[in-house]
């Protein structure tokens, strides 16, 4: 077991790790893969521009020869790959590298940051090698694919194609907040995990006896000197200081920057996964602004189900059935034959849009996103003034609202509406993907509205918004909405959600805070959605303040979530529909 003893003394002596990773190309050995023989190179050296030592492990066919590059770039320990021999059996060098400031790699580490030029560069280095033929393409989920888009952002020239799944198009938006709401559980979950290798480095790199006082009595040896939580993760005080859409995150954002990827991308997304609609945003966008023709005219997207929220046939409480899982790995290999090796794997042939249509559990093709023919239907929100829990009047129709009374309740954030499947994730004791809300619908501060049972199959087959008219007792406060397919027998199952942190009701960029009991408009945006209601089937709505722990609870002061602030107040607030003030679910439907 090398690997969990090194790991084991780089704490309890400080060097042992580092010292291994710094002689490039220290360990090399062979592997079978089926009956291919694979050389494997651990730690190999490059330097980027700033002169910091990153290390990879590098995967190549045992033959002369020079191959097609796939470079992963990794965050989570590049000793955890199991790709690798798969892909250099292809006729592929695969290269597995620790990004700056993880595991084996130098400098230190702060997500996002260095991901462009370190990226560029690490694209550069590995069309160089020797045994590589200077065609370079990126592979790897996650921020594994915010790394991939970061670097095509920079546009290294050897860079030929890339394979993102499961990623933000803005890391602002889609993942650190969302609709102006700080994701809590994900956000915190995910900073305590990788901040562990974090602890590990500073810790053993000061772990030497001689580093303090060795005359001072021995009662007063430190053990370890251990870093503050502000050293471990500054980036996530950061993300707190700003929760506006501001410089800080627009240089980041992929979206911003389009037009300066200029290569190949078939983009993988997932329903139900946290980042959903990253994928389905940066196809439509490279698409149309793509900083070339091979850009624009390459980019192919595959909706699956699951991602982060599980590999499936079977998410949360629904069985999607074989045919919904794909193997992401065979959809690679073949994505870089068609690209990297110009293979005539019949991908040419196909159409750019592969989507799995929940609800009908079946595959759609189509020549783009949104596909067209759909039309865009708003069914509207009725009620006598009652439609709080699921035993209230909340109703929904395609008929504008009259004359109608508004819906009430409070929202207390001591006692927030908890996360109940959906996409969060962040805390494995949170129940994820699809699970049945009628626990959630109990609740007085959850309005609930639904369709009568549909006469026939409806297919939503585009973006989902809810568009609100509000009023709060408070100067801030949140609103959430989830679009639910409600069965025959009662059963509640979500597909969308959404949040809006009323202060951004406008702008994400220039908060503004409401003046208490003045009516306004709000958008919740729910995403993007390919499901099927079935015949006899129910749509329904829900809306209410708080989906905790999945994003911060508003404390309907106006206090941000950088403000240590506890102080709270309870919201009263109304949603209105009326004929001057109509709220409604609006969905794009299939021709």
């Amino acid at each position: 077991m090398p690997s969990a003893i090194s790991r084991h003394m780089r704490i309890a002596l400080g060097c042992a790790t580092a010292v291994a990773a710094a002689l490039p190309g220290s360990a090399r050995e062979v592997v079978l893969s089926g009956d291919t023989r694979v050389v494997v190179e651990r730690n190999v050296e490059m330097s980027t521009r700033d002169g910091v030592k990153l290390r990879a492990d590098v995967y190549r066919p045992d033959a002369d020869g020079r191959f097609p590059v796939v470079l992963e770039r990794t965050p989570y320990d590049k000793r955890l790959e199991s790709f690798g021999p798969q892909v250099a059996a292809r006729g592929y060098v695969f290269i597995a590298q620790d990004v700056r400031g993880r595991f084996a790699s130098d400098g230190e580490w702060y997500p996002l940051k260095h991901e462009a030029d370190d990226g560029y560069d690490a694209v550069e280095w590995a069309a160089a090698l020797p045994y590589a033929s200077g065609r370079v393409g990126m592979y790897g989920p996650s921020y594994l694919s915010a790394a991939q888009l970061l670097a095509a952002v920079a546009a290294p020239p050897h860079l030929s194609c890339i394979m993102p799944f499961a990623m933000a198009s803005n890391f602002h938006e889609q993942w650190v907040y969302q609709g102006g709401a700080f994701s809590l559980v994900l956000n915190e979950g995910w900073s305590s995990a990788v901040s562990i290798n974090v602890l590990e480095k500073r810790a053993g790199d000061g772990a030497q006896p001689s580093r303090w006082d060795m005359k001072l009595p021995p009662i007063g040896y430190p053990v370890l000197d251990l870093p503050a939580a502000q050293q471990l993760a500054p980036y996530y005080y950061d993300w707190l200081r700003h929760p506006d859409y501001d410089d800080y995150w627009k240089q980041l954002s992929i979206e911003e920057h389009f037009g300066q990827i200029r290569v190949p991308a078939l983009h993988v997304g997932a329903w139900y996964d946290y980042f959903e609609d990253g994928p389905v945003r940066n196809f439509v966008g490279i698409r149309a602004r793509g900083g070339s023709e091979a850009a624009r005219r390459g980019q192919r997207l595959v909706m699956i189900v699951g991602g982060h929220a599980g590999a499936g046939p079977k998410i949360g409480d629904v069985d999607f059935g074989k045919d919904s899982v794909v193997d992401i790995g065979a959809l690679a290999l073949r994505w870089y034959d068609f690209v990297m090796k110009g293979i005539d794997n019949g991908m040419a042939a196909e159409k750019p849009v592969r989507i799995f249509v929940t609800g009908a559990n079946k595959w759609v093709d189509a020549d783009d996103w949104p596909v067209p023919g759909t039309r865009s239907v708003r069914y509207y929100m009725h009620s006598a003034g009652s439609a709080n829990t699921l035993s209230g009047d909340g109703a929904l129709s395609t008929e504008p609202p009259g004359a109608e009374a508004p819906d009430r309740y409070v929202y207390d954030p001591a006692d927030p509406v908890p996360t109940t499947g959906g996409p969060a994730f962040g805390d494995a004791r949170l129940r994820l993907g699809p699970c049945d809300q009628r626990e959630v619908e109990k609740r007085a501060d959850v309005l609930v509205y639904s369709t009568p049972a549909l006469a026939h199959d409806t297919e939503v087959l585009g973006a989902v918004s809810l568009e609100l008219a509000v009023s709060s007792s408070a100067v801030d406060t949140d609103f959430t909405g989830k679009l639910v397919d409600v069965r025959p027998d009662g059963t509640a199952i979500n597909l969308k959600e959404g949040i809006i942190r009323a202060r951004y009701r406008a702008s994400r960029e220039r908060p503004g805070l409401m003046h208490p009991g003045e009516v306004c408009t709000v958008t919740v945006d729910l995403g993007s959605a390919a499901h099927v209601f079935l015949a006899g089937h129910r749509i329904r709505v829900e809306v209410s303040s708080s989906n905790f722990p999945h994003y911060d609870r508003n404390l309907n002061t106006g206090a941000g979530p950088g403000d240590p602030s506890t102080r709270a107040v309870v919201a009263a607030n109304e949603v209105f529909h009326d004929g001057a003030r109509p709220s409604a679910l609006v969905v794009a439907l299939a021709p």
